[in-house]
């Protein structure tokens, strides 16, 4: 009995967690998808943690079976954000499916490049998404046009560029061969740029 009221209880929460998504996206202003989609995870959680105690129905619950389901959903709530809104809203491998689809269902292998660098970063207003997440996140600051890292940002990097070394594939299959190449991106950079800045 407890079981199945648990379960009812999850499908009721799914259901808010769905409703109140539908309504944030479609009626409210969304600063970063991400951070919106938990938001939405939190507050069905919270909603259906107040039906847990108010309906007669769940009191066949006990007081820690209750805290554990509405744990288990902010956990679902999450693992919803990061893997359905926000991978569809940021990967570029949805986007290379969706392009191919748009094309008519093939595109030269050759010319992906040019699809990347003069649709991509274009159509999906690229720079402006993800400069306006660094910002939400406090990562950056942007200054005279200038963006430069705030010491949260330093930090962020440091650890993406340690782990990226050190705990990403050294054979990593690319296009038939594998290689270790993802691992220090930055390794065949172009030395001299003349985009760099400095923040007043």
């Amino acid at each position: 009995m407890k079981l199945t009221r648990a379960l009812i209880a999850s499908i009721f929460f799914v259901t808010i967690l769905i409703g109140v998504y539908y309504c944030n996206v479609n009626f409210l202003k969304v600063n970063v998808v991400f951070y919106a989609a938990i938001f939405d995870g939190i507050v069905a959680a919270l909603i259906a943690g107040v039906m847990l105690v108010v309906f007669k129905y769940f009191r066949v619950l006990g007081g820690f079976e209750k805290f554990q389901l509405i744990v288990i959903w902010l956990l679902v709530g999450y693992a919803f954000a990061i893997s359905v809104p926000t991978v569809i809203d940021r990967s570029l491998s949805f986007y290379i499916l969706e392009k191919l689809q748009q094309r008519g269902g093939g595109i030269k292998q050759d010319s992906f490049e040019q699809v990347f660098t003069q649709e991509y970063v274009k159509e999906h207003h690229l720079v402006d998404v993800r400069l306006t997440e660094q910002l939400e996140s406090g990562t950056i600051v942007i200054r005279d046009g200038c963006v430069t890292l705030t010491e949260k940002g330093k930090t962020i990097a440091s650890f993406g560029r340690y782990f990226r070394t050190h705990w990403l594939p050294k054979q990593r299959l690319l296009m038939g061969k594998y290689s270790d190449a993802l691992t220090d991106p930055f390794r065949h950079s172009v030395a001299a740029v003349n985009y760099e800045c400095k923040s007043r």
